[in-house]
Order: structure tokens, then C-alpha cells, then sequence
């Protein structure tokens, strides 16, 4: 069942007959379970729940075009917490929750008491007191990082039940062993604008392929989001990798089976050329072999260094094997009319200017710059608007009420 999302551009309609016509399709789309719930993966939401988050994604979008303040709270905190390195997603959480007038509070575990001993229960809920969401980066660790954010979520449900807490927190996965579904679903509107419209991208074909990196133990949720939410579309999705560098099996599955029921297609190759054959949009993106990194969480759990670090080493020569996986640009001339559009989550590894030889040729990335800059600008309207569904109960009406209160975000 495709996601039943409209296209909108402002060169069709002026900006307000636009907010409009998102209003009008909102009015359609059945978000009751949106509310008081949180995000952690995209196959856990109905087409219908991520059709809400791209409509409000854009409404949002357009009233701060116009100048119109989205001020959802008065005040409250946004707490992120990020185990993990993070530029675009934690710039993104923070403007989410400014634009809907939230403050940001980091919190470091090495600076709280969590590094001496402090429970998961207790941590959540001693940051929660004033705390209307919760954003969450945990994915370097397979079997650790989703089940820690549901830890998290179990943890404020029941302080709030317990009246610990006046409000119950959302939790927003900002990057999980699983899912990085704040990222794929940013990719995802930029399909759908770039294309014009979520009808268009049926029958697109879309590789996401394994690409060559210098650094090892990059996180499988990317691909494993790309192909968990793009086989919705009707997408003729292709996952493409060398032999050993599989993903989690449970998500493969997942992709075959949305691509069953939205009439699109899942196959898996170990040609990167082959996927990029007459595609429309390719994603070359580096990841470590699930099995490896299965390892490697057992290794950490052990406190095993030594094997840690030969681990390590087996990883980057079993990834130097493979350095002729690189988008070039005579891989781009067989691509769809050799114009397919090139996705990256960035940080991209570029040969001759980041490393010496990586993930993507400098003159590729460079011609599809603006285009990578405009799909990383997605993402704090994608974050917002799952903020804005799980904390309000009617989302047309607060929407509605920012338009007609029109009250400037900036002086002029």
C-alpha cells in the first residue's frame, strides 16, 4: 500500500493555498495513534502515520518561510543524548526543537552520574521532569542501542503513570542498530519533492549499494532504513554489496514483504554495477558486515581489547579487497538517462579530497552538492513534526492556530 502523500511546490501554488491543501490532506490521514507515542522505527508506523509526518514536515516548513512562529511550547526541554558521533542529526534535533520552541539540553554520561553506576530508570527519569522529548543516537553496538531507547521509553511510561512525571516525554530514534529513521524519512520527502510527488517514485528504481571506506565499523542502519522505508514507495529497491557484507536478515525480510504489498520490488546483488544499471537514484554508502559487528558487541561485552583491535584490522582488510565499490563517474553514465539522483547521509567519504580513495569521485559529489545540502534540510522538519504528532492531540487545529495567529518568528 503506497503512502498516500500530495505533492505541493510553491511554483504550483502560493505558499498560503499550499499550507491549505496540506491542512486539507491532513484532515484525511487517521494520526490518533501518533499521539502520546514515539519513534523508534518506520515499519512500526502505518502509511498513513508517515504520510502525517511528511504533510506536517511541510506545513511546518512553509509557515517558517512566511515568517510564522511554530512556538508548539512556552518552554520545556528537549534532551538528546548521543553515544555516537553527530553533526546533521544533532544540529537537526536541536533546530526541531527550537522551531517548536523547546530548549536543547545535552546530556554527556561522562559528566553525570550515570558513569558511576546510576540506573537507566533513574537517569530518565531525573532528566524528564521538565522534558517534552527525548532524542536518542545509540547505533554502534548490534542488539544494544534499540533495545536501550525502549529501556528509556519504559522507563518515563512508567514514571508517568507512577506521577513521577507531570508529562510523559516522546522518545525520537536518532539512530539506532536498526533504523535511522529520522535520516530515511528526510530522504524520502526529498524524493518526493524532487520526483513531484510520492506517486511518482513508483516503479523507480533506487540501489542502495555498499561503497569502499578507509574506516571501518560504519553503522548498518542506513542501508537497513533505506530498505525498511523506500520498498513502500512501490520502489524497485536494490540492495547491493560484496560477498560478507549482509545486513540484518530481519530487515531484509521486512523489505520483501513491503515490497509485496506496495507493488515494487526487492532484490539483493554483489554488482555494484548491476545496481546502478538504468537506476533513477543511487545511495553508495559505506557499512560493516552485520556478522562483524555481531562480533564486536560480543567482544566489547567481554571487555576482549586485544580482539577488539584484531577485529579492527581484519575489518580494514577485508574492506581494502573491495575499493573498486566507488560511485565514479563511469558507474553514473549508466544510470537512468546517466543522470540518477545521488543520495548521501554524510558525511561522504570523497576520494582525493576526505581520503585518498573512498566512497564517491570528487567531480560526482561536487555536481550534486546543492542537492545533498537540500536533503540534509529535511531532516529538523522530519524530527519537528514527529515532535508536533505525539504531542498534540490535534495537529490540524495547532497548525491551523499558527497560521491564523500569524505571529512573526523575526522582526522585519
Amino acid at each position: 500500500m503506497l503512502i498516500p502523500v500530495k505533492f505541493r511546490t510553491k511554483e504550483d501554488m502560493s505558499m498560503s493555498a499550499q499550507f491549505d491543501e496540506i491542512i486539507r490532506e491532513l484532515k484525511t490521514l487517521d494520526l490518533k495513534n501518533m499521539y502520546g507515542k514515539d519513534f523508534f522505527l518506520t515499519w512500526d508506523k502505518t502509511g498513513q502515520e508517515l504520510a502525517g509526518v511528511f504533510a506536517v514536515a511541510d506545513a511546518l516548513r512553509d509557515l517558517r518561510e512566511r515568517n510564522i512562529s511554530t512556538r508548539l511550547f512556552d518552554s520545556g526541554l528537549g534532551i538528546s543524548l548521543f553515544r555516537d558521533n553527530s553533526t546533521r542529526t544533532r544540529f537537526s534535533f536541536a533546530s526541531a526543537c527550537n522551531l517548536l520552541g523547546l530548549e536543547v539540553q545535552d546530556l554527556d554520561e561522562g559528566k553525570s552520574q550515570i558513569a558511576h553506576g546510576e540506573t537507566v530508570r533513574e537517569t530518565a527519569n531525573m532528566i524528564s521532569f521538565m522534558a517534552d522529548v527525548i532524542g536518542i543516537r545509540d547505533d554502534m553496538y548490534i542488539g544494544k542501542g534499540h533495545t536501550y531507547m525502549k529501556e528509556v521509553a519504559d522507563a518515563v511510561e512508567q514514571g508517568h503513570k507512577d506521577g513521577v512525571l507531570e508529562q510523559r516525554p516522546t522518545l525520537v530514534n536518532l539512530q539506532c542498530d536498526i533504523d535511522h529513521p529520522t535520516q530515511c524519512m528526510a530522504d524520502a520527502l526529498h524524493l518526493i519533492h524532487h520526483f513531484g510527488g510520492v506517486d511518482k517514485l513508483r516503479g523507480k528504481k533506487i540501489a542502495m549499494t555498499w561503497a569502499y571506506s578507509p574506516s571501518y565499523g560504519k553503522p548498518l542502519s542506513v542501508p537497513q532504513g533505506v530498505i525498511g522505508l523506500m520498498t513502500r514507495f512501490g520502489m524497485n529497491v536494490v540492495l547491493a554489496h560484496p560477498e560478507g557484507y549482509e545486513v540484518m536478515p530481519e530487515v531484509e525480510e521486512i523489505a520483501r514483504q513491503n515490497a509485496q504489498k506496495s507493488g515494487g520490488t526487492f532484490t539483493r546483488t554483489n554488482s555494484m554495477d548491476e545496481a546502478f544499471q538504468d537506476a533513477d537514484i543511487v545511495y553508495p554508502k559505506s557499512w560493516a558486515p552485520f556478522a562483524a559487528m555481531e562480533k564486536r558487541t560480543d567482544l566489547y561485552g567481554r571487555g576482549d581489547t586485544e580482539g577488539i583491535k584484531a577485529l579492527e584490522k581484519e575489518l580494514l582488510a577485508q574492506n581494502a579487497l573491495h575499493t573498486d565499490w566507488e560511485c565514479t563517474e563511469s558507474r553514473m553514465a549508466t544510470t537512468h538517462g546517466g543522470k540518477a539522483l545521488y543520495l548521501h547521509c554524510l558525511p561522504a567519504d570523497i576520494t582525493g579530497v576526505s581520503c585518498q580513495q573512498g566512497e564517491v569521485a570528487a567531480t560526482v559529489f561536487d555536481r550534486y552538492r546543492d542537492d545533498l545540502y537540500k536533503e540534509a534540510s529535511y531532516k529538523p522538519y522530519i524530527i519537528a513534526a514527529m515532535i508536533l504528532l505525539a504531542q498534540c492531540e490535534n495537529p490540524v487545529e495547532t497548525l491551523q492556530r499558527f497560521q491564523q495567529e500569524a505571529r512573526p518568528r523575526r522582526g522585519k
